[in-house]
């Protein structure tokens, strides 16, 4: 799953480039793919740093304990791979693999309005939560919403979640406006 989508709405962000390690270039990477490894199947990433977009690709890869370490192609110094550190890895949405019928990628979900059975306008999905036990709307208000508390709605399909119209970007649930209010 991706967490994020840049401003353009063509990138989508896979992780963020953590701290150097060791001597020969190496940083770990925090992947917000799932499975973590899944960012590896892409072929080129790409980060906003000082000097512009660039492209990047990772020649090796390895775990070390829970943490993934990578190396781009040409970063083979400490001191060259350091200004990396802190930047989100971003792939095309094109690069994207199809899903089935029925299955979203967070970024997807991320902005469509949330209305429940009763025609009642909760607001916009601001991000999404992994609990475990299944994903969480995070739910914020705006102009229109029949209030301006944030809600948190479990993704448990068929139960709460109705169906998703990407087109229409609507997400309609079966769910009361006083349940799991975040004030």
């Amino acid at each position: 799953m991706a967490r994020d989508i840049d401003s353009s709405r063509s990138r989508i962000v896979m992780g963020r480039i953590g701290r150097t390690h060791g001597v020969k270039g190496w940083l770990k990477l925090q992947s917000w793919t799932s499975p973590a490894e899944n960012i590896l199947e892409f072929a080129h990433l790409q980060v906003e740093t000082a000097i512009g977009l660039e492209s990047l690709h990772i020649d090796h890869s390895r775990w070390q304990g829970s943490n993934l370490l990578v190396h781009f192609e040409g970063y083979d110094e400490p001191e060259l791979a350091r200004r990396l550190t802190g930047c989100d890895v971003a792939v095309d949405a094109s690069e994207l693999a199809e899903l089935e019928a029925g299955e979203y990628y967070w970024h997807q979900l991320q902005g469509l309005q949330v209305v429940n059975t009763a025609g009642e306008n909760f607001g916009r999905v601001g991000h999404l939560l992994e609990t475990g036990a299944n994903d969480v709307l995070v739910v914020e208000p705006e102009a229109g919403s029949i209030d301006d508390r944030r809600r948190l709605i479990p993704m448990v399909w068929d139960q709460v979640v109705h169906r998703v119209d990407l087109e229409a970007g609507t997400i309609e649930v079966d769910w009361g406006a006083d349940f799991l209010v975040e004030t």
